[in-house]
């Protein structure tokens, strides 16, 4: 059975997380690692002067509900981990301590960085040992809203890598020091727990209805019964289910600014807010060339949007996943005006299905691509034992040398999904221009996380301006962790 073909029934109605009030935060790119003496982990305090920021990776618990208490690792004793403040252009010192019984990596999702400060082991990062110390120093480059989380590979356990609570936003404060117009701010991130194995599971990826055009679908389907992916039933915004923690309070007239991050590990969401639309400023932490406002957001793994609401419906109202299950289940939080005391209320939005190009701007990029690589995705039902495997132009990972970049060359990749499934694809310390989406062509929207639509195609340009080993990959765990990723190299 595909995914989409199969309903989950029933699931726990949990309540609403809690926020972080916090104020905007910035990060960095360009970087290098610095190591302890001899090259060595250590796990007492690094030379020198401190750190600017001090990452514990430790066992947390996670109190989604007053009976529902999750224990998970995390960052500094929460999960989601703190926000971290940086300023675009200001170089920053982490120091990164391993407080378990296992090797870990701290990746810097979105930032310009070297391969080894980067924290993916396939591009030369080395793990951080158990109760071992790492010192990372790196400038960022770019303004906006990135994150941090584990990169370790999970494979069967599901409590390693990113199905357990190692993540946090990182904003970096643009070096223009105007953060526009706005009376609260709030990062939020969707997250789903306690994930199981299934060959059969629920997804967003067409809750709009069968897309109308599905470019790349195979005449037949591959032979094999489907394998095991993963999935979950226990969801929450930060650390609190829908009807649990805080509500957000506004006041009527405000102007609230939402960073949302996807955190899953397993699945694309879909998320709106009742009575209200969101005006999108800006994805993976770059200004849209044409913001627009939109009754409800498509968010594939791993990746963020940043949007503006206009508080003018007094109300108590629901903020969370359009899938009624996942949204009863705990993916929501409650928006509360001032002097309403009501029970919190939840709309459908409309249909409108979500279109990056809509962001952009109309037509092809003027600039040509000196180069063009074209990238075929495909499932072998059971292909690795128990589970799938997940095919790049017929080969799963590490496709040594076949992807190999000329420094400076501006290269437009096209993806070519043939699975019935969406993948947010990623990659690593760069920045790609969405360019065409199912023959519908655009520029000007700049990201490091695109969805592909299942059966779709989408391409994206980018100029090979960082040097060294470089991961490509779907942000999906289970299908990164079963052959859906690849490794470019420079000349």
């Amino acid at each position: 059975m595909k995914r989409r073909d199969f309903l989950r029934s029933g699931a726990m109605a949990l309540a609403a997380p809690g926020l972080r009030d916090t104020g905007l935060y910035g990060l960095s790119q360009m970087g290098q690692m610095a190591m302890p003496p001899q090259g060595q982990p250590s796990a007492v305090p690094m030379a020198g002067p401190p750190a600017d920021i001090t990452l514990r990776i430790e066992p947390v618990t996670v109190e989604l509900a007053p009976d529902r208490i999750l224990s998970t690792i995390g960052y500094n004793g929460t999960s989601p981990g703190p926000i971290l403040r940086m300023k675009e252009g200001k170089p920053v010192t982490v120091d990164v301590i391993n407080r378990t019984d296992t090797p870990e990596l701290v990746h810097w999702h979105g930032f310009l960085i070297s391969p080894e400060t980067d924290g993916v082991e396939e591009q030369g990062a080395r793990p951080i040992p158990p109760q071992g110390t790492r010192r990372l120093q790196f400038t960022p480059a770019l303004g906006g809203s990135r994150w941090y989380h584990t990169h370790a590979m999970a494979e069967s356990d599901l409590h390693k890598g990113a199905y357990t609570g190692q993540f946090g936003f990182v904003y970096v404060d643009p070096a223009s020091g105007d953060p526009g117009h706005y009376d609260q701010e709030h990062f939020l991130a969707l997250r789903d727990w306690e994930p199981f194995f299934s060959s059969t599971m629920e997804d967003d990826d067409d809750e709009d209805g069968k897309p109308a055009l599905q470019p790349e679908k195979p005449t037949r389907d591959l032979p094999g019964s489907p394998g095991l992916e993963v999935s979950s039933m226990t969801y929450s915004i930060n650390d609190k289910s829908l009807g649990a923690g805080h509500p957000i309070r506004v006041k009527q007239g405000d102007r609230v600014l939402f960073h949302l991050l996807n955190a899953s590990a397993i699945e694309n969401r879909r998320i709106a807010f009742a009575g209200h639309k969101f005006r999108i400023i800006a994805m993976d932490g770059n200004p849209v060339p044409t913001p627009v406002e939109v009754d409800a957001i498509f968010l594939g793994a791993g990746e963020r949007v940043c949007a503006v609401v206009e508080m003018n419906n007094p109300g108590v109202w629901i903020l969370g996943a359009t899938n009624d299950m996942i949204r009863n289940a705990g993916l929501g939080i409650i928006v509360e005006y001032a002097n309403q005391h009501k029970k919190a209320v939840w709309a459908k939005p409309g249909p409108a299905s979500w279109d990056y190009t809509i962001f952009g701007k109309p037509g092809a990029p003027a600039q040509k691509p000196d180069a063009v690589i074209d990238m075929v995705f495909e499932k072998m039902p059971s292909g690795m034992g128990k589970f799938n495997a997940w095919l790049i132009n017929g080969k799963p990972y590490p496709h040594e040398r076949e992807f190999v970049l000329e420094q400076g060359k501006r290269y437009r990749l096209i993806y070519r999904n043939r699975t019935d499934d969406a993948h947010p694809m990623h990659l690593h310390r760069h920045q790609t221009e969405l360019v065409e989406i199912n023959g519908k062509w655009t520029h000007g929207l700049i990201k490091d996380t695109v969805v592909v639509p299942y059966f779709g195609r989408a391409s994206v340009d980018f100029v090979a301006d960082q040097p060294g080993l470089t991961l490509f990959h779907c942000h999906i765990q289970n299908h990164m962790d079963y052959g859906f990723k690849a490794l470019f190299r420079y000349a």
